[in-house]
Formats: structure tokens, sequence, C-alpha cells
């Protein structure tokens, strides 16, 4: 499965952009797909997580919750996060993952990797 993110860029502080991640897989049905980010100098860390299997059931970090929305397009097989009330701490590197397994907020446990957005929000 390849992933691309894609939609980052420069806003100011209370901005909004909407990341992307479409995929070359013929369908993500089973599928779990994450965001994640990384600042300098940090780790990577869970952003936001949509599953692809029963419901439509989505996960978020606590930092992110009321500001960010994160929603998929079946037809389409993209992920797409919607970012709104964008603070300086927000400024990363975004990546998009997808995973067959179950749901976790640990990078290791997802199998495949986009190549990364990167947003930055200025104060």
């Amino acid at each position: 499965v390849q992933l691309q993110a894609s939609g980052g860029g420069l806003v100011q502080a209370g901005g909004s952009l909407r990341l992307s991640c479409a995929t070359s897989a013929r369908t993500l049905s089973g599928y779990i797909v994450g965001w994640f980010r990384q600042a300098p100098g940090k780790e990577r860390e869970f952003v936001a997580a949509v599953a692809w299997r029963g419901g439509y059931s989505t996960y978020y970090a606590d930092s992110v919750k009321g500001r960010f929305t994160i929603s998929r397009d079946n037809d389409k097989n993209t992920s797409y996060l919607q970012m709104n009330n964008l603070k300086p701490e927000d400024t990363a590197v975004y990546y998009c993952a997808a995973t067959i397994g179950i749901y976790t907020t640990q990078p290791r446990g997802y199998d495949f990797w986009g190549q990364g957005t990167q947003v930055t929000v200025s104060s």
C-alpha cells in the first residue's frame, strides 16, 4: 500500500488547513489510517486515526480534540485531516500511515507510511 500525504503549507495562528492522504490501494477496507506529526527534535506523535472497518470509528490525540477532524472518502480511498484553529505548536511534518492491525497510537504499529507534508503555523 502506497500512501501520499498532501495539503501542508504555511498558515497564521488561528487558520485552517486540510491534509489529504491518498492511497494506491484498490480499497482501504479493513485498514486503519492514522495521521502522525514530527516536530524538529521531537519524537513522532499520534494525531488522529480513522477506521475503514466496522463502523465509522475515529480517534484523536487530546492536543487536537475539538480542532482537528479526520474523515474518509470510501470512493476515493482517501483520508482527510481538517485542521482548524491552528497553533504554532502544531508546526511539524505530518505523515499518514496505515495498518491492517489493531488500532494503536504507536507509530511502530503502522505498516505503511506516506512521505510527509510540512505544516508551519506562524504566530
